[in-house]
């Protein structure tokens, strides 16, 4: 899968590379289809949603361009598949799943597997996790201390600007954008503004917005 799907398409991260590598990808879909679990594609997980397909994860995790000491936001946990790739490379995932079952689903499979560093939260991805885009020292007066990165798994119409504000200056986000036809792209926070950077068209399911917000809780 490595080798065939991913290096050969352009990808050359080593660190994304050793997290695919240890990350067993058939855990993390359902037992019907563990056989095509390293095939080139997206796969079902249930409730309408998908695991991406290998090269798509390790593209966005690459373009993400994170290192060991960032704080990231997962937007979309679905299976937990790719805050498990991210979650060998970096200090903290923070990940957001609007699905309830999918979520606790992720969390007792995170658990399992003995992540300590990846924390699932089951709520509406548009207003990202604000009480952990803050320093404890920041907590008493409302200061923001933003996400190095925010990676999101399924498509909104445009960027939501709550995970604008949870992005530090310099960071990065990787999130497709768009409805039947759509773009990833990776956006950089600069002191002046923001960047837009088109990298390629993709397809993911629409990003899921909970009007009323009610019955989400935290692991």
């Amino acid at each position: 899968m490595i080798e065939e799907q991913v290096v050969k398409r352009g990808v050359r991260n080593p660190q994304v590379l050793r997290a695919l590598e240890k990350v067993e990808r058939p855990l993390f879909v359902p037992d019907s289809l563990r056989e095509e679990a390293y095939t080139d594609g997206p796969l079902p997980i249930g409730y309408g949603q998908t695991i991406s397909q290998p090269y798509i994860v390790a593209f966005m995790t690459e373009a993400l361009k994170v290192d060991s000491g960032d704080k990231v936001l997962e937007v979309g946990t679905g299976s937990g598949y790719q805050a498990a790739i991210l979650a060998e490379i970096v200090k903290e995932v923070y990940t957001i799943e609007i699905l309830g079952p999918l979520a606790e689903s992720a969390q007792e499979r995170l658990k399992r597997l003995g992540y300590q560093n990846i924390f699932v939260k089951h709520g509406d991805g548009y207003k990202g996790w604000s009480e952990h885009a803050r320093l404890p020292s920041q907590v008493a007066t409302g200061g923001q201390a933003p996400f190095d990165a925010i990676i999101v798994t399924a498509a909104p119409n445009e960027i939501p600007e709550e995970l604008l504000k949870q992005l530090k200056a310099g960071g990065r986000m990787v999130i497709p954008i768009g409805s039947f036809y759509q773009e990833l792209y990776r956006i950089t926070k600069t002191e002046k503004g923001i960047l837009e950077e088109k990298l390629l068209p993709v397809r993911f399911v629409p990003m899921i917005k909970d009007k009323e917000d009610k019955g989400l809780w935290d692991f």
